[in-house]
């Protein structure tokens, strides 16, 4: 009788549906100072997990988001990944967007739970320290470049646009502690200097006092490293009170909502970093859809890498054979197998990837940031974007190559 009525039901299935779910969990900024970067990798994931169900769904399954606000807190954030893992038992969660949520999910929640973790765009060498340490576990994975190449690659733009006297502000948190720290260093070897560093705490009503400090080395820019919420009302009193309006900017400020809340007329000299991508025909594919599926633009910070870090995740349940999440880990390594043949993103290069993978095939997913290659820790190297406000416009001035920042590091050591 049980025999029968599954039969039953699978007879009324649609064809090509699937029967059953697989669920996996996304801990992102939603609210709170970070709240764009999380709503656009959200929507990027949820395009990824379409694509991959519009291919035939991964392990005979439909792929679904069960998707929590941390409001860029980290004691919510290990809330959520908390009832996402223990309650919800998912298999994987993709998250926290910056560094200050992934690393106490890491060390909370997933690290000890040995459930993969995939972050779109924390990019703090102190989750390298922590893979290396062995306090991960091995699940932990990011589809962006450590800060510890970002500071090199911000360092010599910043020598290439006259940037030779700098003050920091900095977020006060891991992720501004280290980049400043990791800016510093090859600065000054390249013959820059920093008057001075002075950290921040978030959401303060006033930064009067910061600025006051920092101004009084009588710096020919400044390197703020924020977000844009907080970054706005700095820089904005940072002008106020006079301030030189030369700026270096982080990868996290590349955001309309700075320049509009700052005014476009004030940013003609500010310049910034990001994470680079090497373009492929999964760049051209995301660029061309991104906006019809979600109403935002593909350029919005950490929408490129969360649908990579979206499409990296169902491929490896696919190869793992189902949502198991001891397989996990080594089989995402798998999805960006050197020997495997190239798969690209969309319904079309999905639907090859997972025959190929049915059919015990290896497979090398090129995503919309380019090759993918993880390192021991989980670390990715790249590109680095180089950018300049024009016209109130976040535009590309240039790029700086992962040998490029090698050749910088070599010289500067």
């Amino acid at each position: 009788m049980k025999k029968l009525l599954l039969a039953s039901v699978a007879a009324l299935l649609p064809m090509g549906a699937q029967a059953c779910d697989i669920t996996v969990g996304l801990v992102l900024e939603l609210t709170g100072e970070a709240g764009a970067y999380g709503q656009a990798g959200a929507k990027s994931v949820e395009m990824a997990f379409r694509d991959l169900n519009d291919a035939g769904g991964v392990a005979g399954c439909t792929l679904k988001t069960d998707t929590r606000d941390s409001q860029t807190q980290a004691n919510l954030a290990v809330d959520a990944a908390t009832q996402l893992v223990q309650v919800a038992k998912v298999p994987a969660i993709i998250g926290g967007i910056i560094s200050p949520m992934s690393i106490p999910i890491l060390t909370s929640v997933t690290g000890p739970a040995k459930v993969l973790q995939v972050s779109p765009a924390s990019s703090s060498p102190t989750l390298t320290e922590l893979g290396r340490d062995g306090k991960t576990n091995g699940v932990f994975f990011r589809t962006i470049t450590s800060d510890a190449l970002q500071g090199v690659a911000a360092a010599q733009f910043a020598i290439n646009q006259g940037m030779k006297k700098i003050v920091i502000i900095h977020q006060n948190n891991d992720f501004g502690v280290n980049l400043a720290k990791e800016f510093t260093a090859p600065y000054t070897a390249l013959g820059g200097t920093v008057v001075s560093v002075t950290p921040y705490n978030a959401k303060q009503s006033s930064y009067a006092a910061e600025v006051t400090a920092a101004m009084a080395g009588e710096p020919d820019a400044l390197y703020l490293i924020s977000d844009p919420v907080d970054g706005a009302t700095i820089a904005r009193t940072w002008i106020s009170q006079g301030g030189v309006q030369k700026f270096l900017l982080n990868d996290g400020m590349n955001s309309d909502d700075f320049i509009s809340a700052v005014g476009a007329e004030y940013l003609g000299g500010a310049y910034g970093t990001s994470s680079g991508s090497v373009a492929s025909a999964s760049t051209e594919y995301f660029n061309a859809n991104y906006n019809a599926f979600s109403g935002l633009d593909p350029a919005a910070p950490a929408a490129d890498r969360s649908y990579d870090a979206g499409a990296l995740v169902g491929l490896a349940i696919a190869i793992a054979g189902g949502p198991d999440a001891a397989k996990l880990p080594e089989a995402l390594r798998k999805a960006v197998d050197p020997a495997g043949e190239v798969i690209h993103a969309g319904k079309e290069e999905f639907t090859k990837a997972l025959a190929l993978i049915k059919e015990g095939k290896p497979i090398r997913y090129e995503g919309v940031i380019g090759p993918v290659n993880f390192d021991q820790y989980g670390d990715i190297s790249g590109p680095f974007r180089l950018w300049q406000i024009v016209d109130g416009k976040v535009t590309t001035v240039g790029e700086m190559t992962t040998a490029d920042v090698d050749a910088i590091k070599a010289k500067v050591k």
